[in-house]
């Protein structure tokens, strides 16, 4: 976590500033907006926190012209409501009252660093896709990470950033679909004072930001075909070209793409260059959909309930098993983020004790859609039992029922219909011939 820190150096700014890093943060300090401007130019940051007694809205007017993203934070004494307003208007994120309160700052670095936030995989299909992301995170290879919008590429990219040997150096992530094609270019490499109208001051750009770190390139299928040989030739010999500059940039970095189509097929529509495909394809990681992961719509469901009932400071109320079931077996086409919205409104409209059925809707208020199999999906549920074991077929059951109880033996037993007894002496004999088996409680990994 990178914090500028903007304001005077003394007194309840240093403290607050002191509190961040012994929270982990690498804190920057700029004496007023301009040297601010200039030191994100220069390096970027996760965080801006600036003192409320300056010009709040004129930073936030200028981030957004020079189209720097980073959210801001505005810090002030406690007695001045009326700037706090102000600065909240103005843009400000949050604002925290000074003297600085430790656990407040430390909230507030938590909540901007969505690194910070749970990992849930249960899924024997997700926990496929995690063992490979593990075995190749340690390596410097280029990995493209692809799967319908909403399945989570931008997490498994950050967990893998998080598990290599550049974890404590920058990530730092572009969206090639957000940014005009006459403005990525300079968005990349950076630009040169005068390059072109606008361009005030140079600015290095997201390559050099990422340098000794991971450089996400999300969505890059919406790359301009022209651009992306600029791109092959960065990755190629890990040299980049300022805007309107004339000496080459060495950089450091580790490049994983996401892409929501088939690059394959863009290739023989040209649309994509087959060179960068193959360039950035060393590893492939297919995130499944969440309707092919229904143990992680489970578990994903109960965390989201969880999380936006404290959040909202409304009681935390179960699923109840209509619920449940009508979660598990709708098709979720916008995958996890439409099941995170959709849990987000079930805990503001519940009513009972439980959350039912009645709170689980779309955003125009109608029922969820139950999955449809189609043909396709039919065979293939068909071809996953032909010419297997009753055995083989009774142990992957009982083991993606615990795992869908997050570890939990009585549960489990419950749902299956068997004794608590009789699913020991399954989960031993599975442990005794060499089965992995889910330990006792919860069955996650946590990033």
């Amino acid at each position: 976590m990178r914090v500028l820190m903007v304001g005077a150096y003394s007194g309840q700014i240093s403290t607050a500033a002191k509190i961040a890093m012994d929270r982990g943060a690498k804190v920057a300090f700029a004496g007023d907006i301009e040297q601010a401007l200039a030191a994100l130019r220069k390096g970027g940051a996760d965080l801006i926190m600036i003192d409320v007694r300056l010009n709040v809205g004129g930073l936030i007017r200028a981030l957004d012209a020079e189209r720097i993203a980073a959210p801001v934070v505005a810090c002030g004494v406690k007695s001045d409501a009326d700037a706090a307003v102000a600065a909240i208007k103005a843009g400000a994120k949050e604002y925290i009252p000074l003297p600085p309160d430790p656990e407040l700052i430390a909230a507030v670095l938590e909540a901007v660093c969505e690194d910070a936030a749970e990992f849930i995989v249960v899924d024997p299909a997700m926990r496929k896709v995690m063992a490979l992301a593990d075995q190749v995170a340690a390596s410097e290879a280029s990995i493209l990470i692809t799967g319908e919008s909403g399945v989570g590429k931008e997490v498994v990219a950050k967990y893998v950033h998080r598990k290599s040997r550049r974890a404590d150096k920058p990530f730092i992530s572009i969206n090639c679909a957000a940014i005009p094609e006459n403005l990525l270019e300079s968005e990349l490499f950076g630009h040169e004072k005068g390059a072109f109208t606008g361009a005030v001051a140079r600015r290095i750009g997201k390559f050099e930001e990422a340098d000794g770190g991971t450089l996400l390139l999300d969505e890059i299928s919406e790359m301009d075909v022209r651009l992306q040989a600029k791109l092959l030739r960065a990755l190629q010999e890990r040299m980049i070209d300022r805007v309107g500059g004339g000496k080459p940039v060495k950089v450091d970095i580790r490049v994983i793409a996401t892409s929501n189509r088939n690059l394959a097929e863009e290739v023989k529509r040209g649309k994509f260059r087959e060179d960068l495909l193959f360039r950035l394809n060393v590893v492939n990681l297919n995130v499944p959909p969440l309707r092919a992961r229904p143990l992680d719509i489970a578990a994903l469901s109960e965390h989201f309930v969880k999380k936006y009932a404290v959040l909202n400071g409304v009681p935390i109320r179960p699923l109840s098993d209509a619920a449940r079931r009508a979660i598990v077996g709708a098709h979720w086409p916008g995958n996890v983020r439409e099941l995170e919205n959709a849990l987000h409104r079930a805990v503001l409209l519940a009513t009972g004790e439980a959350i039912g059925e009645d709170a689980i809707r779309l955003p125009d208020g109608s029922a969820l859609a139950p999955f449809a199999s189609g043909p396709a999906e039919i065979a293939a549920e068909r071809a996953s039992f032909v010419g297997r074991t009753v055995e083989d077929v009774e142990r992957q059951l009982i083991l993606q029922t615990l795992g869908h109880c997050l570890g939990n033996r009585t549960h489990a037993a419950n749902i299956l219909g068997i004794s608590i007894r009789t699913l020991r002496n399954k989960l031993k004999q599975y442990t005794d011939a060499g089965v992995s088996v889910p330990p006792p409680g919860d069955a996650r990994l946590s990033a």
